[in-house]
Order: C-alpha cells, then structure tokens, then sequence
C-alpha cells in the first residue's frame, strides 16, 4: 500500500442536453445521469447508485483482505448494498445503508471465522466508514459441503 494520504480525482463533463460524463485518467468513460426518481431517464447509473456501488465494492474488497490475511478458504462473495434516501431537517441524504452477503466457504468448520471476517470488513470498509447513514450487515453463509 502506498503511503498515505491517498489523493484521488474524477472529472465531469455536461453541457445541458447530455448524460454527465465522468472520467478518470487511467480509466474509461462513464456516462451518468438522473435516476428516475429524480426524472432522469433511468438506462444510466447515477451519483446514487454509484454511491451504493462503492460501498458494496469497498465491503467486497475489505473482505479479500482479511480473509486473505486469515487465510480463509472461501468460494465465492455477493454483495448487495440498498440505500433509504431521505429528508432530515431540509437536506436530503442516504439514512440506511444495509448491506446484504452471501459468503460460499467450503467447510461448515469455517463459519464462525467466516462470520467474523465479513463483520471486520465491515468495520473496515473506507468508504461505509465515510458516510453518516445507519449501517446494518445480513449475512448469508452457504457451505459447499
């Protein structure tokens, strides 16, 4: 890892009539807009489920690093990340982030240190940690065996 403070940037590009355009230096394009909630056209990711897609992605990858560490056998990770958007006082923002896993181990021996992985990241998740909404983890383990 390299030495922190990380510094990272994206770039937008929109002129009235078109879908954002969000762009990295190393990485390809990205077209967002409104979602349909918002009267967006609803075909493109916007800023809200780009949010909910980097928690899910920062859980799944915090979870790759500790059972990596803890050298947990594990199969296969999903993870789906549902946000509440909603008013407090006059701002709208995300309230509840509940994060749903389905973990595959090969072992039910495994399970408690499975269980305990997931919870860690968690608890470790950088992004999660950045936002202020309540955050709830169900976990689904299955056993191969």
């Amino acid at each position: 890892m390299d030495v922190l403070p990380h510094h990272y940037s994206v770039t937008v590009d929109a002129n009235p009539e078109n879908n954002l355009r969000v762009s990295a230096a190393h990485l390809s394009v990205l077209e967002v807009a409104a979602p349909k909630q918002f009267d967006g056209p609803g075909d493109k990711w916007s800023p809200e489920e780009l949010l909910l897609a980097a928690a899910a992605n920062c859980f799944v990858l915090s979870f790759r690093t500790v059972a990596s560490i803890a050298k947990l056998e594990w199969q296969a990770i999903q993870c789906t990340t549902e946000g509440v958007l909603d008013k407090v006082e006059r701002a709208m923002q995300f309230t509840e982030l509940v994060t749903k896993v389905a973990l595959t181990i090969d072992s039910e021996t495994s399970r408690q240190k499975a269980e305990t992985l997931l919870a860690k990241a968690e608890k470790i998740c950088i992004v999660s940690n950045s936002l202020t909404a309540q955050k709830r983890l169900e976990i689904e383990i299955v056993t191969k065996s």
